[in-house]
């Protein structure tokens, strides 16, 4: 098995130029064709000797398929691991770039050494810094396994084809002539070419980004055509290639979904008794649910400068991300989480409303009193949210429990993990979470998460009573809390986040803009946090563009006395 240090001193030249000779030789073999056609025995030729003429003739032309066969498998499979390794260095320059970055090291030996911390670190940010590291190391250590077991995959696979051509067990597909030399090259080559790597069962984000980063690009391409379900929902794969290959897997879905109604239907209509000693109407419902959900996915994605991020129909609902933007790229994104009732029919077109409204406003406010940087917005349902129906109320998925939100905390922690890993450089990560989706969130950024900044609004809870489990830069966990909203005062899951020390609080109260004096509405009461053109939504535009020093905390603050905090809760 190759270590790490052989890994890294890998080259494609080698591989490229003896598949530039084999290819000279294969080429060389299947121009003797005309002239051995030639030597073939005259058909007046009779007698013992033609026959025995013919015999050899007929050896020498078998054997000479089977060197042909030979020849291109192994040329096949040198060229195969030419662009292999070729994705390798790409995985090994990704990780050691991001180790040099981070003051780390990779050893000959594969281990992810700290060898240069950073130095003066503020008391206030030793915690942060610390997770920060942590996270970037175990990053390493899942991208340097990969590579060497992508390494592994393509040394066995070339001796598995170099073995068999010494044995001469490749096969020329049955050809009997040696004018059919050409099909039993495309025959050996079909035997040569080596396998594609499956991504780790299990990942994590950056054992899926060190698998994807050794493929390469013919690879990935093939995966995205072929595999669409290996990546459409891997975090830590680029999101461009996650949208592409999501946008395929709709296309399927549809036409297997549309075949299960169908057969469904078709049941209910041939049973006396309808669905009423079957589930077959219960799971009738769900198959339209999909349905729906995709057609409203689909209508989302032609709006244009959209990325579907994620597509899954395994669960009782579908769920599915939608990004306003280039996730890949932007410099800033925001994940925001809805909470009770949100499902991808009925709540994905005006959630994505919000987040197109919340893009460009953060872009904006980039453009005036920012970086200028892209933004990026994502409309995250991508959990199981409670429901209001009577199913839900008395089930274990009920918003009055937190099993919900621990489950769906799960799927979102490495989602949000992810869009560092998948990128070459970090963006500047805010997490939205609103109601029962702020106790998801809060739940998931108690876990290393990458995230820099957290909005919570409308909350019953984050799932704990101390900001500090919030695993984000100390000052920038931020609430909002209307008036009338009932929700946000519940305390059910953790106390209440406008009483919890330590967090900073931002106004939904009518307030002036404060660079061009405009008014920004007040929002009231649960459902109206998102509202274009409110202060609640001025604030997390800056949040999300990085400018929290722009934030609005007081309740008049730019209508009356500039300057005074809101009684948390009363605003």
């Amino acid at each position: 098995m190759a270590s790490y240090g052989d890994v890294r001193r890998w080259r494609p030249g080698p591989l490229e130029d003896t598949e530039q000779a084999l290819k000279r030789k294969s080429d060389s073999l299947l121009r003797l064709n005309d002239e051995f056609a030639e030597m073939a025995t005259p058909r007046e030729w009779t007698g013992d000797a033609a026959t025995s003429a013919r015999r050899e003739h007929g050896r020498i032309t078998g054997r000479m398929e089977e060197i042909v066969a030979s020849v291109s498998a192994a040329r096949s499979a040198t060229g195969d691991a030419s662009d292999a390794v070729i994705g390798l260095r790409h995985a090994v320059e990704e990780a050691e770039e991001l180790a040099r970055a981070h003051g780390f090291a990779i050893g000959d030996d594969g281990a992810v050494n700290d060898v240069a911390p950073p130095q003066d670190v503020p008391a206030d940010d030793v915690d942060e810094v610390r997770r920060e590291r942590e996270r970037i190391q175990t990053e390493l250590v899942d991208r340097v396994e990969q590579i060497l077991r992508r390494a592994t995959d393509i040394d066995n696979d070339l001796a598995d084809v170099l073995r068999k051509v010494s044995n001469d067990e490749i096969g020329d597909d049955g050809a009997t002539t040696l004018a059919a030399a050409a099909a039993a090259a495309a025959a050996g080559a079909a035997q040569g070419g080596l396998s594609v790597l499956a991504p780790p069962k299990g990942g994590s984000p950056g054992d899926n980004a060190g698998w994807w980063d050794t493929l390469s690009k013919a690879e990935q391409q093939a995966i995205i055509a072929n595999h669409p379900e290996w990546i459409g929902n891997r975090d830590g794969i680029p999101f461009t290639a996650r949208d592409e290959a999501n946008r395929a897997r709709l296309e399927t879905e549809k036409t297997r979904l549309a075949a299960e109604r169908r057969r469904l239907q078709a049941d209910l209509d041939d049973n006396l008794f309808g669905g009423l000693f079957t589930n077959a109407d219960a799971r009738l419902d769900q198959v339209e649910e999909k349905l729906a959900s995709i057609e409203v996915i689909e209508s989302t994605l032609d709006k244009g400068n959209r990325q579907l991020l994620q597509f899954d129909t395994s669960p009782e609902r579908a769920e599915a991300a939608i990004a306003n933007g280039n996730v890949d790229t932007a410099d800033h994104v925001a994940v925001f989480t809805p909470g009770l009732t949100s499902n991808v029919p009925d709540s994905m077109v005006d959630y994505d409303a919000n987040m197109d409204n919340l893009q460009s406003r953060t872009q904006d406010e980039l453009r005036k009193y920012g970086d200028g940087g892209s933004v990026a917005t994502v409309t995250w349902i991508g959990y199981q949210a409670p429901q209001l129906s009577a199913d839900s109320i008395f089930s274990d998925n009920s918003v009055a429990s937190d099993q919900a939100a621990a489950a769906g905390a799960e799927k979102l922690t490495p989602f949000l993990q992810g869009i560092d890993t998948a990128r070459d450089t970090d963006a500047h990560l805010t997490a939205l979470g609103h109601s029962y989706g702020s106790t998801t969130t809060g739940l998931a950024l108690q876990n290393d998460t990458g995230v820099d900044e957290a909005v919570f609004f409308g909350s019953p809870g984050l799932g704990t009573n101390e900001v500090n489990d919030i695993k984000v830069p100390d000052g920038h966990a931020t609430y909002i809390e209307a008036k009338r909203d009932a929700v946000g005062d519940l305390g059910y899951f953790g106390i209440d986040p406008s009483h919890m020390d330590g967090m900073d609080y931002a106004t939904s109260a009518e307030a002036r803009h404060p660079g061009d004096g405009r008014v920004m509405n007040e929002v009231t009461g649960h459902t109206s946090y998102l509202d274009d053109g409110s202060t609640s939504q001025y604030n997390m535009a800056v949040i999300t563009g990085g400018m929290s020093d722009r934030v609005l905390h007081g309740a008049d603050r730019g209508i009356g006395d500039v300057g005074s905090w809101p009684v948390p809760g009363t605003y």
